[in-house]
């Protein structure tokens, strides 16, 4: 009937705005719209930063080709100089390789990033990496983009636990654009930054990956693979004899990776003791990294080795981000016959030339970053994989064991993920970044073999990656992905907290206290100043009893002989955080503060209250 008819029209045209308010309204769908445009925003933040990257390097590449020594030492010196400068002066936070920085961001401080720290990366990584410092754009892609997360998450004034998802989009969309690798970037946030694999995390982070990608490629008019394999397929196909070498292959790159991870922060350890202004210690890193790419670079030329691309142009090959040198190793071309000048003895010599590549490429990282320049770890992570997986390769050439046809260059391919896998301890956002670089699926298996030896033989030997082992030296909790992805969502106001009994003062006798512990069941007791209600400290309940066992002395004390400088915890403090706390201080309570005022203290979590909320979130995911 046609009136039927209209009322349909009518009904469905009134449905379909309600359907679209719903959806405005609904929280993931706000989140999938912040991680398009955290997603986007990070993507041309990321553009202007590589561009800007390439043209340094052109011109210093250019500027040191000329030949002189002098130029090898000095343009690392200048530019490590002003990264000392500039760090200096505006965000001490930019120091170092990134991810780091943003873990404890997320951890500590919720997520909070200043813009200053973002802007001032970007320059420093520019200056560290374009004047030959031996350090990857990763870590400086990864604190842009949590930067720019962060800030928006600032502005919109969100919660801590949408504050750490944008922190999250930001990141994932930063390794995405730099490496063309939507799918690793979002792993590497999942595995490393949030170790939240929710799907209300993991949603909005994908999002931002699959913008900042499109955003990328629209940009530069490009789809290709960082590292596309060579044409020569069957150099890299993958047969089952050579699952013993890949076994071989990850067990030295696991043990490559913890050398390489000790190396660096003992280098920082060293530097952190060294009494130099901040300013002056990259440059003295820069001045040890020049002098060791002119001795490389004489070292080879005396014996008549090429030095590796660049090389011949006067650039030791293990400067920058190394790309080139990659590409290089990763070709079956650098293997044959041919290139060896039908020498007998060449392989020999290419596999200690690839050793000496190596031990240079980690030496160099470390002085560069140890020293206070700017960049990331996985560049070089793949630069070792790449000439280690290579040496390894030459080695079972020479004694037979790659079939027909094969090439040391697969070895390589496959080292590049066994090493980065090794270091971060993260074996999938490993195995992914490389079939991203690559988009070569002959050596998909070989690399999950690889790369899972890798990281079991890394953490037997080492429980800390390369990005925590800093952290938790500094006493920043990093534990197990779900323990922490659950404690992060929940806050100390979220528990059941104890009602504070009677204020306490300093000044009481603890006979009070005594009088209080009958009538009251709670486990430790809140000391506030007398005149603010200020937070002082807290008198546990174990040095109440051991105060009982001479009770001819109580009317003698004082609350403030048996107070304890136990630190408090904000109302929305998150449990992982409240927990470390517990567990330093050895309390079985701590004073929860006013949301609005950080001073005063509102009431009472234990133990016992903190991890019945730990088990219902368990319970509820």
């Amino acid at each position: 009937m046609p009136g039927a008819e209209h009322s349909t029209r009518e009904g469905g045209g009134r449905r379909l705005p309600a359907v679209l308010l719903r959806m405005l309204r609904d929280p993931q769908f706000i989140l999938i719209v912040f991680g398009a445009a955290i997603g986007t925003l990070t993507a041309i933040g990321t553009i202007a930063f590589a561009e800007t990257l390439h043209w340094v390097e052109r011109l210093t590449r250019g500027t040191m080709s000329e030949g002189a020594d002098w130029l090898i030492i000095a343009i690392p010196v200048i530019g490590m100089g002003l990264t000392g400068v500039l760090v200096h002066l505006f965000a001490s936070d930019a120091r170092g390789h990134g991810v780091p920085q943003v873990m404890k961001a997320i951890i500590d401080k919720g997520g909070v990033i200043p813009l200053r720290v973002g802007v001032v990366k970007v320059f420093a990584s520019i200056l560290t990496v374009g004047s030959g410092g031996s350090s990857g754009t990763e870590g400086p892609i990864v604190q842009i983009g949590a930067t720019a997360g962060s800030v928006v998450g600032q502005k919109f004034r969100v919660s801590r636990e949408r504050m750490n998802t944008f922190v999250g989009c930001g990141a994932a969309a930063g390794i995405a654009s730099i490496f063309n690798a939507p799918i690793a970037g979002v792993f590497f946030v999942m595995e490393i930054l949030l170790r939240d694999f929710s799907l209300r995390t993991f949603t909005p982070i994908v999002v931002a990956a699959v913008f900042s990608t499109a955003t990328t490629q629209a940009f530069m008019g490009e789809n290709e693979a960082i590292f596309a394999s060579g044409d020569t397929i069957q150099a890299y196909a993958f047969s089952m004899p050579e699952l013993p070498s890949y076994v071989l292959l990850g067990v030295v790159c696991g043990l490559v990776a913890v050398g390489f991870n000790r190396l660096l922060h003992a280098g920082e350890d060293l530097y952190g003791e060294v009494k130099l202004h901040p300013v002056v210690k990259p440059i003295t890193g820069a001045l040890m990294l020049g002098v060791l790419g002119v001795a490389f670079l004489h070292l080879t030329r005396s014996v008549g080795a090429s030095g590796g691309p660049g090389s011949e142009a006067g650039v030791p090959a293990f400067f920058g981000n190394g790309y080139e040198t990659i590409r290089w190793l990763i070709s079956p071309g650098a293997f044959t016959p041919e290139a060896d000048a039908g020498d007998p003895g060449a392989l020999p010599m290419v596999f200690w030339f690839l050793v000496l590549l190596a031990a240079m490429k980690a030496v160099a990282t470390t002085l560069t970053l140890a020293s206070g320049g700017s960049g990331g770890v996985f560049a070089p992570s793949l630069f070792l994989g790449a000439a280690v997986g290579a040496a390894v390769g030459v080695l079972l050439d020479r004694f037979g064991l790659i079939p027909a046809g094969g090439s040391p260059a697969a070895y390589a391919l496959v080292g590049m993920a066994a090493v980065v896998a090794g270091a971060t301890h993260a074996p999938m956002t490993a195995i992914l970044i490389l079939y991203e670089l690559t988009r070569d699926a002959y050596v998909i298996l070989p690399i999950m073999l690889a790369a899972i030896v890798a990281v079991v033989i890394a953490q037997l030997i080492e429980r800390d990656s390369i990005y925590t082992y800093r952290l938790r030296r500094q006493g920043v909790n990093v534990g197990r992905s779900l323990d922490l992805s659950l404690l992060r969502r929940l806050s100390a106001g979220k528990c059941d907290l104890l009602e504070m009994p009677d204020p306490v003062y300093a000044s009481d006798p603890l006979s009070k206290l005594v009088e209080m512990h009958a009538h009251w069941s709670v486990p430790d007791y809140v000391v506030v100043d007398q005149t603010s209600g200020a937070y002082l400290g807290m008198v546990t309940g174990g040095d109440m009893r051991t105060a009982l066992i001479d009770r001819e002395a109580i009317p003698l004390l004082l609350v403030a002989e048996l107070l304890r400088e136990v630190p408090s915890v904000r109302y929305d403090e998150p449990l992982d955080s409240v927990m470390a706390k517990f567990g330093a201080h050895d309390v079985a309570s701590l004073a929860v503060t006013s949301p609005i005022d950080p001073t005063l203290p509102i009431g009472i979590l234990t133990r016992g209250k903190a991890m019945a909320a730990y088990n219902r979130a368990l319970v509820e995911s």
